[in-house]
């Protein structure tokens, strides 16, 4: 007997397990929304954009990452200048999967100032700790 693969739930719902407490429930619609990232990403900058919730930023900022979408660029550069470590490690790994020329310089320049784009080097290895999206807070 084949297991079946879960159905994606939709955008919507997606978004609303994220935002549950449980966190299997909440991984689960981080999950099901990795694969279609791309889909949405005009949809993921604005939900970025508005959310207050430092956890959720972090996953809506690695899915817009993940999305691999010129779209995303100036977001992801603008991220580099963050105070906030996980924000910039998770723009550090956007910029990486881009992998546009114009993310490649962002990198590059922003190596030579701060010592911060290492490429080959995960995003979570550079701040010494798991990854920012597996950490609610």
């Amino acid at each position: 007997m084949e297991l079946q693969k879960p159905r994606f739930p939709g955008y919507r719902t997606c978004l609303a397990m994220m935002r549950k407490h449980n966190p299997q429930t909440s991984e689960d619609g981080f999950y099901f929304l990795l694969p279609h990232a791309a889909e949405y990403v005009d949809d993921l900058i604005v939900e970025f954009q508005a959310e207050k919730e430092h956890g959720l930023r972090c996953w809506f900022l690695e899915l817009i990452g993940a999305a691999r979408s010129a779209k995303a660029f100036h977001l992801l550069r603008d991220q580099l200048q963050s105070e906030d470590v996980a924000m910039r490690s998770w723009a550090i790994h956007g910029l990486q999967e881009l992998n546009s020329p114009e993310a490649r310089q962002v990198l590059f320049d922003e190596g030579g100032r701060k010592g911060a784009a290492q490429p080959g080097v995960a995003a979570d290895e550079r701040v010494g700790r798991a990854a920012p999206s597996r950490v609610r807070r």
